[in-house]
């Protein structure tokens, strides 16, 4: 969102081979807009804007979540009328993207994962794309020789975003993780150490309103518990955060201010919304 009266939401049909769908929030209501959809079908992940002519929303090509083959990144761009696909790369095979950033209408970045990650990946690696204005380009991922997926990105200005994820096979049979944090200083991504609080934790989606202030939230699988953690400026640091029921997990967090964060998920049975009002998550 940008305005109260301009808000965006993205995703997609689940019947197999799947199509695009995208949301428009007028301030009243909220309405379907036309998306172009792969004629092999596809998903759309993660969506951001900086304008009401700027947005950007990104995904998978192809028969995203059924199938082995033919994945490759989507990513389309709102120009204040109409969406329309833009190409980008798509490194190694079955390239998705789960998240996108944007600070300016020149500058957005866009994170996912090679090799199916969301299926049965042998050797996922970790994508990492950036608009410089006139076209998508790969960018080096410090972790680019290691198993691993970025699922979250957020920026706040041309020399500071991160990207979270896990390092391991972070979806299916063989999930066994452990946290993944990335920043970018203006000139190169490099790891950050993050706390991994038990086996097979992941970090699934970031928020950041300063160079001081973020946060990252996802899960333990192990025993399924909340996981939340704060970037203050030196270090990443776990802070509590409720489990209300079995298998829950964090899947989406934004931050306005230092004391105004918010956080959804959900658990076997509810949706999960939790709120930081400057001194705990409740």
């Amino acid at each position: 969102a940008t305005s109260a009266s301009n808000a965006w939401a993205v995703g997609g049909s689940d019947a197999p081979p799947g199509k695009t769908e995208i949301l428009h929030w007028n301030g009243t209501t909220w309405k379907q807009v036309p998306s172009p959809s792969p004629a092999g079908g596809g998903a759309l992940l993660g969506v951001t804007a900086t304008s009401a002519s700027n947005a950007w929303a990104v995904g998978c090509a192809g028969n995203c979540f059924q199938g082995f083959g033919g994945i490759k990144t989507l990513i389309m761009h709102w120009n204040g009328t109409s969406w329309t696909r833009v190409p980008s790369p798509s490194p190694g095979q079955g390239s998705a993207l789960s998240s996108v950033a944007a600070v300016s209408a020149t500058d957005a970045w866009a994170v996912g994962c090679t090799a199916f990650c969301f299926l049965h990946a042998i050797h996922p690696q970790t994508v990492i794309l950036r608009w410089n204005g006139s076209a998508w380009k790969r960018v080096a991922s410090p972790a680019q020789d290691r198993v691993g997926a970025l699922n979250g990105v957020a920026a706040t200005s041309a020399s500071n975003a991160w990207a979270v994820g896990c390092s391991g096979h972070c979806f299916g049979p063989m999930a066994a993780t452990t946290t993944m944090v990335m920043h970018w200083n203006g000139t190169a991504w490099k790891s950050v150490a993050s706390p991994s609080p038990a086996p097979d934790s992941v970090l699934t989606a970031v928020t950041a309103t300063s160079a001081s202030n973020a946060w990252a939230v996802g899960c333990t699988r192990t025993s399924w518990k909340t996981l939340i953690e704060r970037w203050n400026g030196t270090a990443w640091k776990k802070v509590a955060s409720p489990t209300p029921g079995q298998f829950s997990q964090l899947l989406g967090v934004a931050a306005t201010s230092t004391s105004n964060a918010w956080a959804v998920g959900a658990d076997e049975n509810h949706l999960i919304l939790q709120h930081w009002n400057g001194t705990s998550w409740r």
